[in-house]
């Protein structure tokens, strides 16, 4: 039996042998010697792993900053300019990482416009050829408790059936549809003066503010010759004016504000001021019994671009009939609904009747149409007033009347269902060269009681 023992780097080894015999035997451990260069060596790799980290993240960091630097510094220097002023430029474009962005809208140079002028009438085979408006004359009642539980039908609308609703979807040479002023009696009513001068417009700019509403945002962009050839016409009701006139914004006694001719509005139909605007915005035709193209111009947006340049960029270089925005943030019809409830546009029980009447006509839930969004976004629009187009119009107005006031949600509907040549859905960018949005100012006041529906 032996044992050890360690003392001080010496190790000594001990049995019983030898302590029987007196001996002791020594055994000395050699010390190891390191390598200074491998330890440094390692050192090394272990403050590389450590650092490399921060080393990037501090690298990640200035590259960030510098990217922000050099986005806020403009390309070249230029003296500021007030917003409002910026807003009225003509060429205000959106800018892009790389500087501003190129124009989505190709208008024809200046001189072109100058001397540009509409374009003969086509005189080609028309899927309809006459329209005949539905009036309050002896008809025949059919289906009439369909339009009993919607209060929105009145006599400026006339009580459109089921039945009726269905037959004004079939192409026929000869169309009669709903299309408002059902009534003498049912509102909407402007002076013979106003009248007479509607009936000299051969080209319409309109936009509309009731209930208070919004600014009026004057028109730039647009060169002389389009001033003599175009009517701008601003639809107000005496909340407006009263309004207006507050802020120092009085009508002249040519009826004019700038270059927007002023057309009073008594006795509006409807109790809801969002239904009221929908009939300058979506039946203009009725309105300007002798004009050939309109551009409806909601009255948040300010309208930019040379009228007839537009006309002729939208419509006649693409052998189109009416031009709409694609929608920027959604594709279906079904998904705008969901956005509607979920925004209080609408409530959930009106929305759900519409879109049960949609499926039932069988309307599928796809977010592309003839190879274009499904949806639009309808705060401008530019048209013909061809017979089909108007027809178009027509239609979608009773649809907004019988469901929500949510356009934008019977649009794909009566696409589908209509499916009318010359629809041009243009990029978002093009919306944003047309007009300078501002968005709406006030809240407007709702008619009030007794309803307008309830005559």
């Amino acid at each position: 039996m032996s044992t050890s023992s360690l003392i001080h780097g010496i190790s000594i080894s001990v049995s019983d042998d030898d302590e029987a015999t007196g001996k002791v035997r020594v055994r000395v451990r050699r010390k190891r010697h390191r390598d200074p260069a491998a330890a440094r060596r390692r050192r090394i790799l272990r403050a590389a792993r450590l650092g490399a980290p921060l080393f990037l993240a501090f690298l990640a960091v200035s590259l960030l900053l510098y990217e922000s630097y050099r986005l806020r510094t403009p390309h070249s220097p230029s003296p500021p300019q007030a917003a409002s002023a910026d807003l009225s430029r003509l060429d205000r474009t959106a800018r892009a990482a790389n500087g501003p962005r190129k124009s989505c809208l190709k208008i024809l140079d200046p001189e072109k416009l100058h001397n540009l002028e509409l374009p003969e009438a086509p005189e080609t085979n028309m899927l309809i050829k006459k329209v005949v408006y539905r009036t309050s004359l002896p008809r025949i009642e059919d289906d009439t408790s369909s339009h009993a539980e919607n209060s929105r039908f009145n006599s400026f609308t006339g009580y459109q059936t089921l039945t009726e609703r269905e037959e004004s979807f079939k192409i026929n040479e000869t169309a009669r549809v709903h299309c408002g002023f059902y009534s003498e009696n049912g509102g909407f009513k402007v002076s013979n003066v106003d009248k007479e001068y509607m009936r000299s417009c051969s080209v319409v700019v309109a936009t509309c503010a009731f209930g208070g509403g919004d600014d009026l945002h004057q028109p730039v962009g647009m060169t002389e010759g389009s001033i003599r050839k175009v009517c701008y016409v601003a639809f107000w009701d005496e909340v407006t004016r009263a309004a207006q006139e507050e802020e120092g914004n009085k009508i002249e006694e040519d009826l004019m504000i700038g270059l927007w001719r002023i057309i009073l509005v008594s006795d509006l139909p409807f109790s809801d001021q969002r239904l009221n605007g929908k009939i300058p915005k979506l039946i203009s035709h009725r309105l300007f019994p002798m004009a050939r193209y309109s551009i409806w111009v909601d009255s948040k947006s300010q309208f930019r671009r040379d009228p007839l340049g537009v006309l002729e960029a939208l419509l006649w270089r693409s052998n189109s009939s009416i031009a709409l925005s694609e929608h920027g943030a959604r594709s279906s019809l079904y998904d705008e609904a969901k956005a509607i409830v979920k925004k209080h546009k609408a409530t959930p029980e009106e929305v759900k009747v519409q879109l049960d009447q949609y499926r039932q006509d069988g309307i599928p839930d796809e977010k592309r149409f003839n190879g274009k969004k499904a949806l639009a976004e309808a705060s401008i629009i530019v048209r013909d007033h061809t017979p089909l187009t108007n027809v178009f119009m027509c239609l979608w107005f009773n649809e907004v009347v019988r469901f929500t006031s949510r356009d934008q949600l019977s649009f794909p509907y009566v696409l589908r269902r209509l499916n009318p040549p010359g629809v041009h859905l243009f990029p978002v960018c093009t919306r944003k060269d047309l007009v300078n949005s501002f968005g709406h100012r006030r809240k407007v006041k709702p008619l009030q009681p007794l309803l307008k529906e309830e005559r």
